[in-house]
């Protein structure tokens, strides 16, 4: 489907035409006869309508529906010089556990919260959301819990699911299979813009706790759990406390709410959001020329989940440090003069937090090195 905000097809409160149930030979050749339900597909549409209007704000000026989302920017708040700030992505192949446990309500949120805290980071905070769901035959169910996950991480973050599409592809995803991406746009004054400039030597690295393993590392995760110890998504580890199924699905968590009162303080130099190519690949995203970033590993409580992979797969420190986020989601970089500040407000909020390293001189990357105990 070409459009780029769902329902285009039909009118608001116009009913689908009955099915012509005539043999295809009788009647002509129609868009059911090559896999695509139009009909299935609305009826859908109109319960994500339902769904949706429950995260609109006073921004928001057209339904689902429109074929194109308004949003109204004043209504954002007062900027002197407002920069939007926007990102896409994906869930990856946490989907797959999905698919196996026909949990579809969690996805949704990861999506929702993996997109805030990648503009987040910039010191933005988000203003509305559309998403991107495809399929090779629409299951209306599977999108309605997949919406109202994607409503929920939302409504939590002040944020506006404001449009998006649903695409019916036969033949391109495999019975019961799907794709979602989302896409994000947020706002920040522009001299509030985060963008690690003036990071230098001397300052410190906070972490934040992440919930699991987020949305990253999953093919290598279900190597581990369904290949080498051949374990169902129903199987309890005592070591996990849960099942597989629950360790992997544990959704990935925003960063919003316990650092909103940081993002106009000037006290946080940059963020960086552990996603894809973990501690080695991220951290440096945000390093300006002339410094390094040193990690104290041992600083943290590492989750039991990445301990876990780690021995049953017998991965090297390298691997884990660079495919998963090792139980911190979130780093913060503070200049030590306002350390004492960022950690208060952070207990404030009940945020547990980890002195995890230090700014050092050299060349944008990550050093490892053995720290002391956890603790926040």
């Amino acid at each position: 489907m070409p459009d780029n905000v769902r329902g285009k097809n039909q009118g608001p409160g116009k009913p689908a035409k009955p099915a012509d149930r005539r043999p295809a030979a009788a009647r002509g050749l129609t868009y059911r006869d090559a896999g695509v339900d139009i009909d299935a597909k609305m009826r859908a549409i109109n319960r994500i309508k339902l769904i949706a209007r429950g995260t609109f704000g006073k921004g928001v000026l057209t339904d689902i529906g429109s074929f194109g989302g308004l949003f109204d920017l004043t209504t954002a708040g007062a900027f002197r010089h407002p920069v939007l700030v926007s990102s896409a992505d994906g869930v990856g192949t946490k989907l797959k556990i999905a698919f196996l446990t026909g949990n579809h309500r969690t996805v949704g949120m990861d999506l929702v919260n993996h997109c805030i805290n990648d503009i987040l980071v910039q010191g933005a905070a988000p203003l509305f959301f559309l998403d991107y769901i495809a399929m090779g035959k629409v299951d209306p169910q599977v999108i309605i819990d997949l919406a109202t996950g994607l409503a929920r991480a939302c409504r939590e973050s002040g944020c506006a699911l404001i449009g998006g599409e649903t695409a019916e592809m036969p033949d391109f995803y495999k019975p019961g299979e799907y794709d979602v991406a989302g896409f994000i746009v947020g706002v920040v004054d522009r001299d509030k813009v985060i963008d690690g400039s003036r990071i230098a030597a001397g300052d410190i690295l906070i972490g934040l706790p992440s919930t699991g393993l987020h949305t990253n590392g999953y093919s290598l995760a279900r190597k581990i759990f369904f290949e080498k110890r051949n374990f169902r998504p129903d199987t309890r580890v005592p070591e996990l406390g849960r099942t597989v199924a629950d360790e992997l699905l544990a959704v990935h968590r925003a960063y919003l709410q316990p650092l909103r009162g940081l993002l106009a303080t000037g006290a946080l130099y940059g963020m960086a959001h552990i996603t894809g190519g973990g501690f080695t690949d991220n951290i440096p995203r945000i390093l300006p020329r002339g410094v390094s970033a040193r990690i104290d590993v041992g600083s943290w409580p590492v989750l039991p989940v990445f301990s876990y992979m780690k021995d049953a797969g017998r991965i090297g420190d390298e691997e884990m440090f660079r495919t998963f986020n090792m139980g911190i989601g979130m780093i913060l970089v503070v200049p030590m003069h306002r350390e004492a500040e960022v950690r208060a407000h952070l207990d404030k909020q009940g945020e547990k937090h980890y002195r995890i390293g230090e700014i050092v001189v050299g060349n944008r990357r990550v050093i490892y090195a053995a720290g002391t105990a956890a603790s926040s």
